[in-house]
């Protein structure tokens, strides 16, 4: 039935087992789709091909990436990644194809591609609001498999890390300065050093310190204790610790500067 249908164009064949009906105009995809239904139960795009799916890279190379338990020889068209176990927490759904969680394409495509591109996945996925670094140190923590990569993509995330960070807040001072300025507030002192500790921005004569806090997902759990360690310090000796996000410097400029001159003003009096 199979053959007969081939011959005469109703079945067009994308892989062993996996046919088209009636054409081979397919999104691209299905193209992923079919590489997956091919390596059979459980399967899933992964690696490039994953990367494409969840937007973080062209799409065009020359075979698919699939994922899959089975030991399965490539082809010129899929190539096979064996895995013992691919946990649930690992497995997502794109535009209809079974795809590996964006967490463990970063990771897979670390074993798979130079430094340079994996910068850039690295970087769309920040620009798209979508790195998780959480889970990434999940992904990593499993004892499932040893990941090639793991050294590449944890510099990678660091350089891009500390880029962000530095970018971020540079932004943020930006952005608190205008609001100074546009409400005729005291002028403070950025990037103050007081016992070893650099405060972002503080009124040393009012005792007002502010800490300016970027997107949420540049913190790691490092710097987010630090953050907390800095900040009990400065109350401990007596100053007034103040907390301003991205959202509230932009967005919230009348209540920023409303609470600013209220404290510099209530401790210049004291």
């Amino acid at each position: 039935m199979i053959r007969d249908r081939i011959q005469r164009g109703l079945l067009a064949r994308l892989h062993r087992g996996v046919y088209a009906v009636g054409h081979r105009q397919l999104r691209p995809a299905a193209h992923s789709l079919a590489a997956v239904l091919a390596a059979g139960p459980g399967a899933v795009a992964s690696h490039r091909d994953a990367a494409w799916l969840h937007g973080l890279r062209p799409g065009g190379h020359r075979r698919a990436d699939v994922l899959t338990s089975r030991r399965l020889r490539s082809t010129d068209r899929i190539r096979f990644h064996r895995v013992a176990v691919l946990p649930p927490e690992d497995v997502v759904t794109v535009d209809h194809v079974p795809t590996t969680s964006l967490a463990r394409t970063l990771v897979d495509l670390a074993d798979v591609v130079p430094t340079d591109h994996l910068e850039r996945v690295i970087l769309e996925a920040d620009r798209r609001r979508l790195l998780d670094l959480r889970a990434i140190d999940a992904v990593l923590a499993r004892p499932t498999r040893r990941h090639a990569g793991r050294a590449a993509l944890l510099t990678a995330l660091d350089r891009h890390r500390s880029l962000a960070l530095q970018l971020d807040a540079e932004t943020l001072e930006r952005l608190l300065l205008r609001i100074v300025r546009s409400y005729g507030l005291p002028q403070p002192r950025i990037r103050h050093m007081l016992d070893g500790r650099e405060i972002d921005a503080c009124w040393p004569a009012a005792g007002v310190a502010a800490e300016l806090d970027g997107w949420e997902f540049h913190h790691d759990r490092r710097s987010f204790q630090q953050d907390r360690e800095k900040s009990n310090a400065l109350t401990a000796a007596g100053w007034t610790v103040m907390r301003f996000t991205h959202r509230d410097l932009a967005h919230r400029p009348h209540e920023v500067a409303t609470q600013l001159r209220s404290v510099l003003t209530r401790n210049l009096r004291v």
